[in-house]
């Protein structure tokens, strides 16, 4: 009986130990996607056409915008 509670018991702290290192792992992983691959961001349009040699209107940057959103939501 007493190999039962063992068997148990180590289950439980071994998927208690797996979820704690995998939840920091991911969590590392997904900061490190953020530094490297930042959002865009409507700073970031108004410095593309700035590059590209164009002022861009308020409604440029918003259908941009709504147009990167719909694609993010459609994945």
């Amino acid at each position: 009986m007493t190999t039962f509670w063992q068997t148990l018991l180590s289950l439980i702290i071994g998927l208690i130990v797996g979820g704690a290192l995998g939840y920091y792992f991911t969590r590392k992983q997904f900061e490190k996607q953020l530094r490297e691959n930042p959002p865009i961001n409507e700073k970031m349009i108004r410095a593309m056409y700035m590059q590209m040699g164009r002022k861009p209107s308020e409604a440029q940057i918003k259908q941009i915008m709504a147009s990167m959103n719909q694609y993010r939501n459609a994945k």
